[in-house]
């Protein structure tokens, strides 16, 4: 028997992350509420989008288990809507009458799976918990990126050129001539932004210049 995804996660990581299940079917919408608060998650259930946009979403780690026909606009649709408004959960698509065209929108939509009922309580559980996993890896990777923004915000007109100079590889000599400045002087500049960028190496900061998009900044 295939062992559940969610076997060893802590109860306080499931506790803290939230399935959001939308479907017209009473039923289907209850016992998928049953099913998820079984394993330790969060889930609220909604009957249509509409009703899902009026949620405020809480910053944890969350999933969109939505049904392909909803009343009003449709499943897939509300998707590409979700996408325009900034909004990056990840989906899992269910559909009693799923077909290949479908599936292949919803996928390259960037849906995590597309089940067609009836399914099994197994396949459900599996695909919700790699959503969550992979939503968790993206909070983390923006929480990331937001410190990094921070800390680049916090460093001199300066000592983003110098920055920018290092990271493409330049001597501080080098440096020095490009900005018409001593060499002791960009060694401090350059002391600052490591200091304030809160990186160790010269790799560290080349990566966060690349996290930053700033890899192919012109100084």
């Amino acid at each position: 028997m295939k062992s559940n995804p969610g076997s060893d996660r802590s109860a306080d990581a499931r506790a803290s992350s939230c399935v959001y299940v939308v479907d017209d079917d009473i039923a289907l919408r209850e016992a998928l509420s049953s099913l998820f608060r079984s394993v330790g998650l969060q889930v609220a259930v909604f009957g249509s989008a509409a009703e899902f946009l009026e949620k405020k979403l809480p910053d944890m780690p969350s999933c969109l288990v939505l049904d392909i026909r909803l009343p009003g606009v449709s499943g897939l649709d509300f998707q590409g809507q979700l996408a325009k408004a900034g909004i990056r959960m990840p989906v899992i698509f269910m559909t009693g009458h799923g077909d290949i065209p479908m599936s292949v929108r919803a996928m390259k939509a960037g849906a995590v799976d597309f089940l067609t009922k009836p399914f099994r309580d197994q396949d459900m559980l599996d695909a919700v918990f790699t959503a969550l996993e992979t939503d968790r890896k993206q909070l983390e990777s923006d929480a990331g990126v937001a410190e990094l923004t921070a800390h680049y915000q916090s460093l001199t007109a300066r000592e983003k050129e110098v920055m920018a100079y290092v990271t493409k590889g330049l001597m501080n000599k080098q440096i020095a001539g490009e900005l018409g400045l001593s060499e002791i002087t960009v060694k401090i500049h350059r002391g600052h932004v490591m200091r304030k960028m809160a990186v160790r190496s010269l790799a560290d900061l080349v990566r966060a210049a690349e996290k930053l998009g700033l890899s192919s900044v012109s100084a």
